[in-house]
């Protein structure tokens, strides 16, 4: 913003929530890609705490497609782009063991002190001085990252 206010550069301000995709680390320790590594080698996926607590992912290809429009629409003030769909950490496990077709168990390990309940973007300002709201589901999402983890997605 000092920028913009001060020097008159064009600037653009974005929030960026959970984002996944092909090519992430498989060691980098978020959770999509831990699962994802876990479930491809049929080793267990660990779920800290019962798994209850929820986060959004977006797919980034939606990602992608908001930073453009974002920078398109001479926004100055800032803007939330993720997904404001919510899973909770079981959920995404199940669904990662699915896609893979992955025969790996799920086991459960104590909750981090710090881990919060809830992550969930409100896109509300997206939705209104952009259009946009993500398109691609969890599940597709993680289809689409199988070839760049050497497998092909399911029905191919």
């Amino acid at each position: 913003m000092a920028y913009h206010s001060q020097q008159g550069v064009d600037t653009a301000i974005v929030r960026i929530f959970n984002t996944y995709g092909p090519r992430m680390r498989s060691h980098d320790g978020r959770a999509i890609p831990n699962f994802m590594r876990q479930a491809l080698e049929n080793a267990p996926i660990t779920v800290y705490g019962d798994g209850s607590q929820t986060r959004s992912f977006c797919y980034v290809d939606d990602l992608i497609r908001g930073l453009h429009l974002l920078a398109e629409s001479g926004e100055h003030l800032p803007v939330n782009l993720g997904n404001p769909g919510e899973f909770s950490i079981l959920e995404l496990a199940q669904t990662v063991i699915r896609v893979t077709s992955s025969k790996s168990e799920i086991v459960f390990e104590a909750l981090p002190i710090d881990d919060p309940q809830i992550r969930q973007p409100d896109i509300t300002r997206a939705r209104q001085l952009l259009g946009w709201e993500p398109e691609i589901e969890l599940e597709e999402g993680l289809r689409r990252m199988l070839p760049s983890l050497g497998r092909e997605p399911l029905g191919v």
